[in-house]
């Protein structure tokens, strides 16, 4: 018993002085990982309002202290299996860098949005993003547009 109680004297002894002044210790930032998302919307939206809650989707990454790298709406496309007696969606695939803790709540986020049937976060290693960098560099340009 009194070995316990030496070692817990010797630990409040050796820790911190914010600690031992009643403050917390300073937090030590993470780095922001890159994440991509694609999540598919009900293809009853218009397509202003698929605009929009993409949008809102972008915000809800912002808020949390993210930055969104950009936002590709790839359209109306059929589905592979039924979602909900749905068999269209509407596809959108956003890139952003944030916080492990912002993903989780995107996560949870879509899961409660009516509008949003499935949703996908995947966090991108470093091969990934020269991979998409290379295929970013040998894209042709777009043609110009005709007046």
């Amino acid at each position: 018993m009194r070995d316990r109680i030496g070692c817990r004297a010797a630990e409040r002894r050796v820790s911190s002085k914010s600690y031992r002044l009643g403050r917390a210790a300073p937090r030590t930032r993470r780095p922001m990982n890159e994440y991509e998302v694609t999540y598919i919307l009900r293809p009853s939206l218009e397509e202003a309002e698929v605009e929009e809650r993409a949008n809102a989707i972008g915000e809800i990454v912002k808020s949390q202290g993210g930055e969104v790298s950009g936002i590709e709406r790839l359209g109306k496309k059929r589905l592979a299996y039924e979602i909900k007696d749905v068999r269209e969606g509407n596809y959108v695939v956003m890139q952003f860098k944030s916080q492990p803790g912002v993903s989780k709540e995107l996560e949870r986020q879509l899961k409660l949005h009516d509008d949003v049937l499935r949703a996908l976060v995947v966090r991108l290693d470093a091969k990934m993003l020269t991979h998409m960098a290379a295929l970013a560099a040998a894209a042709p340009p777009a043609p110009p547009a005709s007046a």
